[in-house]
C-alpha cells in the first residue's frame, strides 16, 4: 500500500463514507469538538537523569519522550478532566445543559466507585449521566466507540467522551524501566448525533487477550491485616505499575498493523485516501514501524511523545486537539486511529473529523 503525497484536504473528499457497522435508527456521529488539559510542571530527560541512571540519549533512542509532565498539588484527574472537557464544550459551541452522557476513560481516578461524576458537577452538566470507563491505553478509543453506540441506538443526542490518566502516582520513580515512559494529562472529545451518511466513525475493531495480562499491570497489593480471631481483611492498595517492554513492544507492532489493515480492507479505504494516522502515544518505534507498514510518510503521523510521553487514555484525544488547533487536522480529514496496552487490549477506528456543527 503507497501513501499519496498529495494534500490532506483534497484526499479527504475522496475517501468513500462507509460504515462497517450501520445504525438501524439511520443515525451517525460526529466529532465537533476537541479540548485538553496539562499539568504545569514537566519533567526532561536530562531533569529526570539527577534522580536515577539514565540520560536524555538512552531515553529518547529507546522512546522518542524527551519530557513529560507529571501534576502536582491541587492538579487531579477530576481538575485535568473538568478543564479538557470545559474546553471540548467551547470548542463545539454547547452549553454544559446540552449534555446527555459523560465517559471518562481513565485508570488512574481521583474515587475507584467513578470520578466522572466530580466531573458532570463541575462542569454543570446537570443533565448527564456520568461513569468512568477502565481499558488503560486502550480506553480513550474504547469509550468513544462505546458512546457512538449510545448515540446511534438513538438513547443520547450529545456526548463529552475524556481520557485522562495521572500514572504518575503509581509509578515506581526507582525503575527506570518505567519511569521514563510515562506522563499526565488529559483531553476530551465532544460527539453528537448526525444523519448516517454523516456519519464520521466510519469502522471500527475491539480487542481483549487476558491471556497476555502479566504483560502489562498496575496490580493490587496482596496485604492481610488480621480481623477476628484467625481471620483477616485484604489492605486496599496497589503495587507500581510493572511492564515487559519487549513483550508489549512485539504485541503493538503485530496487533496494531493486523487490526488497522482489517478495517481497511473492510471499508474499501486505500491507505493512500487517509489523512492522519493517530496512534497511541506510547514508543515512536511503535508509531514509525505501523507507518511504515502502510507507507505513511512522517508528515502525515501524528506525533507528541517528544513532549508529554504516555499519558495512557489521554494520548489520543491530547494529541487529536493539538493537531485541532495548530490547523494540521481540518473537517473532512480521514483518520486512522489504535489504542493499545494493557490487558492486554486493542483496537482501531476510521473516524472523520467533522468540527462544530452550525
Amino acid at each position: 500500500m503507497s501513501f499519496g503525497a498529495g494534500n490532506p484536504a483534497d484526499s479527504a473528499s475522496s475517501s468513500p463514507a462507509v460504515s462497517a457497522s450501520p445504525s438501524s435508527t439511520g443515525r451517525g456521529i460526529a466529532l465537533v469538538g476537541c479540548g485538553s488539559a496539562l499539568p504545569a510542571a514537566s519533567i526532561s530527560n536530562a531533569a529526570l537523569s539527577e534522580r536515577i541512571e539514565t540520560s536524555d540519549d538512552w531515553i529518547r533512542s529507546r522512546t522518542g519522550i524527551g519530557a513529560r509532565r507529571v501534576a502536582g498539588p491541587g492538579e487531579t484527574i477530576t481538575t485535568l478532566a473538568t478543564a479538557a472537557a470545559t474546553a471540548a464544550l467551547e470548542h463545539a459551541g454547547w452549553s454544559p445543559e446540552q449534555v446527555d452522557l459523560i465517559l471518562l476513560a481513565t485508570s488512574s481516578p481521583d474515587d475507584l466507585f467513578g470520578t466522572a461524576p466530580r466531573v458532570q458537577a463541575a462542569i454543570g452538566a446537570h443533565r448527564a449521566v456520568a461513569f468512568d470507563l477502565t481499558a488503560a491505553c486502550s480506553g480513550f478509543l474504547f469509550s468513544l466507540i462505546t458512546a457512538a453506540q449510545y448515540i446511534r441506538s438513538g438513547a443520547f443526542e450529545r456526548v463529552l467522551v475524556i481520557g485522562a490518566d495521572q500514572l504518575s502516582r503509581w509509578i515506581d520513580w526507582d525503575d527506570r524501566r518505567t519511569c521514563v515512559l510515562f506522563g499526565d494529562g488529559a483531553g476530551a472529545v465532544a460527539m453528537q448525533a448526525v444523519p448516517q451518511p454523516q456519519d464520521g466513525l466510519l469502522a471500527f475493531r475491539m480487542r481483549s487477550d487476558g491471556s497476555r495480562n502479566a504483560c502489562l499491570t498496575l496490580a493490587q497489593t496482596e496485604t492481610h491485616r488480621p480481623l477476628i480471631g484467625s481471620l483477616s481483611a485484604q489492605v486496599g492498595g496497589f503495587a507500581p505499575i510493572h511492564m515487559n517492554g519487549q513483550e508489549v513492544y512485539k504485541f503493538a507492532v503485530r496487533e496494531v498493523p493486523a487490526v488497522l489493515a482489517d478495517l481497511l480492507e473492510a471499508t474499501g479505504i486505500a491507505a493512500d485516501q487517509l489523512n492522519w494516522l493517530l496512534l497511541h502515544q506510547a514508543n515512536q518505534r511503535i508509531l514509525d514501524a505501523v507507518a511504515n507498514r502502510f507507507a505513511v510518510p512522517q508528515e502525515r503521523v501524528l506525533s507528541n511523545l517528544s513532549s508529554y510521553g504516555n499519558t495512557s487514555a489521554a494520548t489520543i484525544p491530547l494529541m487529536l486537539d493539538e493537531a485541532l488547533r495548530d490547523g494540521r487536522v481540518r473537517p473532512g480529514h480521514l483518520i486512522a486511529s489504535s489504542g493499545f496496552g494493557a490487558g492486554l487490549s486493542w483496537g482501531g477506528a476510521l473516524l472523520r473529523w467533522s468540527g462544530p456543527q452550525s
